[in-house]
């Protein structure tokens, strides 16, 4: 199995206990997050996740569509958000059927793989209209020393039953982060929200934000 794959299988693997101690309710932090989502317009989840995100972007949205690889992971979400439409799709190779005024990822973007960096933000490209904008929030580079890395890139997770797992995790290091998008064409700003956090928004450079 190759290693999104076996990251895919983690994430299905971990759906029952994911939320042990991790969002046992919506905190003030996650409300800074979620405020800094254009209200009133069509919004894209990528990597939903349980819903703990869902469920705060709902009220924002006008319509709200949700993606995540593991249909375990959507099983819990859906009702967190039960007007929402969700997708069982792989993200790095799902491509959009319609565009959105906004895509919003929670800690997704620290598992995409530096190779397909470039290929993940040309699908976010296409899932935005003119004028759309990202929004993002992740782990900042400080917490890297959590992990027990097998790789650049690479870190070894396990679950509860005692099984381990190879994850890719990039932690976020903001200045780097820029300068790669905007080299794709990206403009964006990333701000430190507390030690861990890293609340981010992107627009597509020459665009006219709506």
């Amino acid at each position: 199995m190759n290693l999104i794959g076996e990251q895919i299988a983690y994430y299905r693997a971990r759906a029952p206990e994911y939320e042990r101690g991790i969002y046992p309710a919506p905190s003030s932090l996650m409300r800074r997050v979620i405020d800094a989502v254009p209200a009133g317009g069509d919004v894209l989840e990528l990597a939903c996740g349980t819903g703990v995100w869902t469920q705060l972007l709902a009220p924002r949205s006008r319509t709200l569509t949700a993606v995540d690889a593991a249909p375990e992971m959507i099983e819990l979400a859906r009702p967190r958000a039960p007007g929402a439409t969700f997708v069982v799709a792989d993200i790095l190779g799902w491509r959009p059927p319609r565009r959105y005024d906004v895509v919003f990822f929670g800690f997704w973007l620290s598992h995409v793989p530096e190779s397909r960096f470039a290929d993940f933000w040309t699908l976010v490209a296409d899932c935005l209209v003119d004028g759309g904008r990202v929004v993002f929030v992740d782990e900042h580079v400080a917490n890297a020393d959590k992990e027990r890395w097998l790789a650049d890139g690479v870190v070894e997770r396990t679950l509860s039953d005692g099984s381990t797992h190879r994850v890719v995790k990039r932690y976020i290091d903001p200045p780097r982060v820029v300068s790669l998008l905007s080299a794709l064409g990206w403009q964006a700003d990333m701000v430190l929200l507390d030690l861990a956090w890293v609340l981010g928004q992107a627009v597509q450079s020459g665009s006219r934000p709506t």
